[in-house]
């Protein structure tokens, strides 16, 4: 059990047999009244999205998730196979568990996987990874880096937008959260 007051982004709370993560929280005090926690709870197992208001000191049930750094190591028909570093025991994770991230893991890359008694519920990604691009279209003479932006495929197959002087070959990072380019890697 927590206290209202004690939430943090990324804590998975238990409200009514389902698991709910905190993706945003705000303490408000209205002019009358008392203070309410507002908040942001993303449903673990479905995606699903929802504004939820608290009032404060309310008492919630927090989940016991795992998180542990795993080894990406290959995708079979099944889903995504990582290993834990520490006991090199193997988990398939399903493909809808991991979702969007797949787009930024490597084979043999890590990744935190999120677990709750043994199930797991989600992967978390570092803010930024290096991908290669794999293809791209060609710059002209005079582009700028502030001349706009053109696709380009990176590694793992996912299309984003880079400026115009990034060349097939190069190695640039990006943003997991919305797959933006960040910049060039040497």
């Amino acid at each position: 059990m927590a206290s209202t007051n004690d939430l943090k982004n990324g804590m998975v709370l238990d409200l009514d047999g389902q698991l709910w993560q905190v993706l945003w929280f705000q303490h408000h005090k209205p002019g009358k009244g008392n203070t309410v926690v507002r908040s942001k709870l993303k449903n673990v197992l479905t995606g699903k999205i929802v504004d939820k208001t608290f009032n404060s000191d309310t008492k919630v049930d927090t989940a016991t998730v795992d998180r542990s750094e795993m080894q990406y190591l290959y995708h079979d028909g099944d889903g995504y196979v990582f290993m834990d570093q520490v006991t090199f025991d193997q988990f398939t994770i399903p493909d809808d568990t991991v979702g969007d991230a797949k787009d930024y893991l490597l084979e043999n890359g890590t990744a935190t996987v999120a677990r709750h008694n043994g199930t797991p519920l989600f992967i978390e990604l570092p803010a930024s990874v290096e991908m290669e691009i794999t293809y791209t279209e060609p710059g002209l003479q005079g582009d700028r880096s502030t001349g706009g932006t053109k696709p380009a495929t990176i590694e793992t197959g996912k299309q984003i937008q880079v400026p115009l002087f990034i060349t097939t070959g190069e190695r640039v990072k990006v943003d997991t959260r919305d797959g933006s380019y960040l910049g060039r890697v040497n």
